[in-house]
Order: C-alpha cells, then sequence, then structure tokens
C-alpha cells in the first residue's frame, strides 16, 4: 500500500470523529488566526489538507474567500456538513503537492497538523509558496518533535505504532528550513506546549485493542527505563500522558 493510500483510508476511516474534534477547536482556531495574521478582510485564502474544515471554517468570517482543499472525500464529506453556514468555503479534492490553483492568486494560505503525514515536507511547501502573490502569507501549525535524535526516534516509534500514515514530526529547525528553501521570509513563530492523554491520542488514530495494549506496552517500558522521549512521557493516576510541542510559524513571500 502506498503512503497516500496509507493516508486515504487513515483518514476515511476517522473522519466523523475528527469532526466532531474538530468542531469543538474552530474558535480557538480562529483566535490563533486573529492573533497570527490580523486578516483584512478581503483576502482569498487557502486551507491545505483541510481535513473536516476547521481551519478552513475558522478562516471564512476573517477573509472574502476560503479554499478547502484534501484528497480524502470522506473528509471533506464532513467538511461541508460542519461549514453549511459559511457560503464563502469551497471544498474542492486535490493534493497538497498539486494544488489547483494558478501561481501567486493567494493572499493567504494554511496548512495545520499535516506536515508530519507528508513524505514530501519540501514539496508540500514549496507547493503554497506558488500559489501565494506577492506579500501573501503562509501558516503553518503542526507538532514538533525533540532536537535531540534518541528522543525523536523513540517518539517517532510511538507515533509509527499508533499511525500508518504518520511519516515524521520534524523539529522546529527543519520547519524553518522548509520555509527558507521555499523562498520564503518567516515572520513569526510560537512554540506552545500541549497535555495529553495517551489514550484519547489513540482513540483519535482508530487504533485497535491490540495497537493500545502494544503501544501502552511500549510508553510504560519507556517510562520504567527512564526515558522521556523528549515529551515528559510519564504515568498518572489517570494513565499515561505526554507534552507534545506545537509549533505556529508565519511566513511572506
Amino acid at each position: 500500500m502506498s503512503l497516500d493510500d496509507a493516508n486515504r483510508d487513515r483518514f476515511a476511516a476517522t473522519a466523523d470523529r475528527l469532526a466532531a474534534l474538530a468542531e469543538a477547536r474552530i474558535e480557538g482556531l480562529r483566535s490563533r488566526i486573529v492573533e497570527l495574521l490580523d486578516p483584512r478582510g478581503d483576502e482569498r485564502a487557502l486551507d491545505a489538507a483541510t481535513g473536516t474544515g476547521p481551519l478552513a471554517i475558522a478562516l471564512a468570517p476573517l477573509v472574502r474567500e476560503v479554499i478547502a482543499v484534501d484528497s480524502v472525500p470522506e473528509m471533506l464529506e464532513e467538511g461541508r456538513r460542519l461549514a453549511r453556514d459559511h457560503p464563502n468555503v469551497r471544498f474542492v479534492e486535490a493534493s497538497v503537492y498539486e494544488l489547483p490553483l494558478e501561481d501567486g492568486t493567494i493572499d493567504v494560505a494554511t496548512i495545520s497538523r499535516t506536515l508530519h503525514h507528508l513524505d514530501r515536507p519540501q514539496a508540500a511547501i514549496d507547493e503554497l509558496a506558488r500559489v501565494l502573490a506577492p506579500g501573501g502569507r503562509l501558516v503553518v501549525i503542526d507538532q514538533l518533535v525533540s532536537e535531540d535524535e534518541r528522543d525523536a526516534e523513540l517518539y517517532e516509534r510511538l507515533e509509527r505504532m499508533r499511525d500508518p500514515s504518520h511519516v515524521r514530526t520534524l523539529p522546529d529547525s527543519t520547519v524553518r528550513n522548509l520555509m527558507e528553501t521555499a523562498g520564503l521570509r518567516l515572520t513569526r513563530s510560537i512554540i506552545e506546549t500541549e497535555e495529553r492523554d495517551l489514550g484519547v491520542f489513540l482513540e483519535l488514530a482508530g487504533c485497535s485493542d491490540a495497537q493500545h495494549e502494544s503501544i501502552f506496552a511500549y510508553a510504560h517500558e519507556l517510562i520504567d527505563s527512564g526515558e522521556t522521549a523528549g515529551v515528559h512521557l510519564r504515568a498518572t493516576a489517570e494513565g499515561v500522558r505526554f507534552t507534545s510541542l506545537l509549533g505556529a510559524y508565519v511566513a511572506e513571500r
């Protein structure tokens, strides 16, 4: 099975769960976009790899038009349902590597929690840079991995066990380099922590009982040996928790 097929299968199977999560995140995402961009209101926006559309819907009242692109039809169907009160959002089935847009026609482009699923993240950022108008801005939001190679590999093993569509979580330095290589100028970055419950994390990926068992065994093996995988992996009275890093970046063409 190709990576694209794995991605489509994984997200098709969990589209309804992700839609429920998306709906709860829209207001927070809208506040974040205002903080990062302070949109004028007349922009033409693109949300690449939109999934069920939470970021596209968050953008809708802030800009003139939003084009929401994803390669998974089931995700787009959920997105159209969630965006039914926002007629300026248009959902389009397409690859992030081949956006159905002309050069220099987008004022604001966004891509959220996607780079770690891509085998060619540079190609995706290059494609987003291609469609940006002069002065256009790109927002990248994604979880980050430790710059320490050992910590990063321990965490990546957990991610690969959890999600067959996962490729590689990137460190901050690599995300910055992607945008620089694409000819974009980084103007702002924010790195925050996210407290996460491992059980909920596995539910969002649609993990089977067998996956739950093996992943929790691996997590406890790490904890018992004093390893934190760079995410403060720990056992609590409620279960296993970890603290991941979330980066938000703004770059300008």
